[in-house]
This record gives structure tokens, sequence and C-alpha cells, in this order.
């Protein structure tokens, strides 16, 4: 039996800009009781791509069967696969003439206390412990990459954003994703996830998403965070996109008492 429940939540803001491309979502999945699944996609350009990644997760996801206990290997193939098929999908879209790219950050929560997760590109996962950072994706694993695989200098490696042909991202015609994966047991009550979109993160430090999320429920944060980025933005904020998940312990069982009658002593 879970020592935790779940409370979560999705927010946006359009920020300074015309169009909304981010997109995020929490799921259910449908042959798997107690599993729960995060999902955040920035698209560039357009909503085009984002949307697929939603459509990919939810299709997959639906389709993941658990067994009596969760299995971390069949859970890191879903991510994978839910992130090459999305490419896929993506690249071969004939409805746009521009080419529709996308990040991508993947949470699986299961009923035996894990976490794991996957991610692609700019978006980033952060997981903290009440109000300290524990662990925030970042791109190093790609960089060495490039360096030790692609044989890139590290200079240009480092450099990969600013190169459309190295961009790590879904719907790059010109190279797959890079994916990473995580995994965190023995979750517990305090423990938090927060997915988001770079028109987040770029305002904080690790240390104030930490505390926000620690110290209000995910719309409390959520509504926050939007206001400080915008805020601090100062009128040129990108969309601002973000999931939260945090486990707090359950409430506890008001006690229950038996009236029985009392003899009469004599």
């Amino acid at each position: 039996m879970s020592t935790y429940k779940i409370e979560a939540g999705t927010a946006q803001h359009l920020g300074s800009r015309p169009q909304q491309t981010d997109r995020a979502a929490l799921y259910t999945a449908a042959r798997a009781p107690g599993y729960v699944m995060a999902v955040l996609a920035d698209g560039m350009g357009s909503s085009v791509a984002a949307e697929q990644v939603l459509h990919t997760s939810k299709h997959l996801f639906d389709e993941y069967r658990a067994g009596d206990s969760a299995s971390l290997p069949r859970l890191k193939e879903l991510l994978r696969s839910i992130a090459q098929e999305a490419h896929d999908v993506i690249v071969m879209n004939p409805a746009v003439n521009s080419e529709p790219q996308s990040t991508l950050v993947l949470l699986v929560l299961t009923p035996q206390g894990q976490a794991i997760w996957t991610h692609v590109g700019e978006s980033r996962l952060y997981r903290f412990t009440n109000e300290h950072c524990a662990m925030r994706s970042n791109n190093s694993a790609y960089v060495d990459y490039l360096v030790n695989v692609d044989k890139l200098p590290l200079e240009a490696a480092q450099k990969h954003r600013s190169t459309r042909m190295l961009n790590n991202v879904l719907g790059n015609r010109q190279k797959q994703p890079f994916v990473t994966i995580g995994v965190h047991e023995n979750l517990q009550p305090g423990d938090a996830f927060l997915l988001c979109s770079d028109g987040l993160w770029q305002y904080f430090t690790d240390a104030e998403l930490a505390a926000a999320v620690a110290r209000g429920t995910p719309r409390q944060a959520s509504e926050r965070l939007i206001t400080k980025a915008m805020e601090r933005a100062k009128g040129k904020g990108d969309n601002c996109t973000m999931a939260i998940i945090k486990l707090v312990a359950p409430p506890k069982e008001a006690p229950t008492y038996v009236v029985q009658k009392m003899d009469k002593a004599v």
C-alpha cells in the first residue's frame, strides 16, 4: 500500500509570444492501474510536433500492460519507444511546409514507489526532496555523445543548440534524437517532480524552484512561478509551461470509538 498520495497539475502562460506551442498533460494508464504519466513538450515554430508528442505518449501508455510488479527494463523501453515513434511521425508529417520539432520530457510513477523518466532537448525535469533539488536533467550526456561517438571537438559539441544539424529534438530530419533515461526508487512523502519548458527554468535557480514547489499545492506553486517568470522576463518572456507532481503523506484516519455498556458495580 502506498505511503503517499499524489497531488498534480499542469499550467501554461503565453508569455510575449503570438501563440502557445508548448503542451503538457497528465495521464493514467488504461491497462496499468496505479501508474501515472506526466508529459511536457516544447514545440518549435508551431504546436504540431508538441501535439504529436502528447498523442503518442497517451496511445502507447494506454497500451502498456503492467505485471504483478513494475518492470524497469520494460518501462525504459516504453519511454524510448514513445520518443522514437513521436520523432518518426513528426518527420513524416506532410501536413506542414515547415519542419516541426519538439523537446520531450516524460515521467512515469509506479505503484511500487518508482519514478522513471526520459528527456530530449532543452526542457527539463527536476526531482526535489522537500525544499532540496536532488537532481535535474541537462545536456551533459548529449555533449559527451557528440564528443566520444560523433568525434566533434568539445567546443563545437557545447554549441550544438545553435547548430540546426546537431540540435537534439524530436523531428530533426538530419539527426536521430538522443534519449536519456533516469530512475529513482523508494519514493517518499516530500518528494516532488517538476517538468518545465525553458520559458520557466531560465528565470530561476534550482533552490527557488524547489522552495516554490514545496511550499504550496501544484496550483499555488505554478501560479507563483508563472507570475515571477513574467516579472523577470520584463515583457520578453517565452511560452511558459510546467507539470508538477508532489507526493504527500495521506491524511491520518480519525480514531473510531466503540461505546459499550458498563456494568454497574455493586
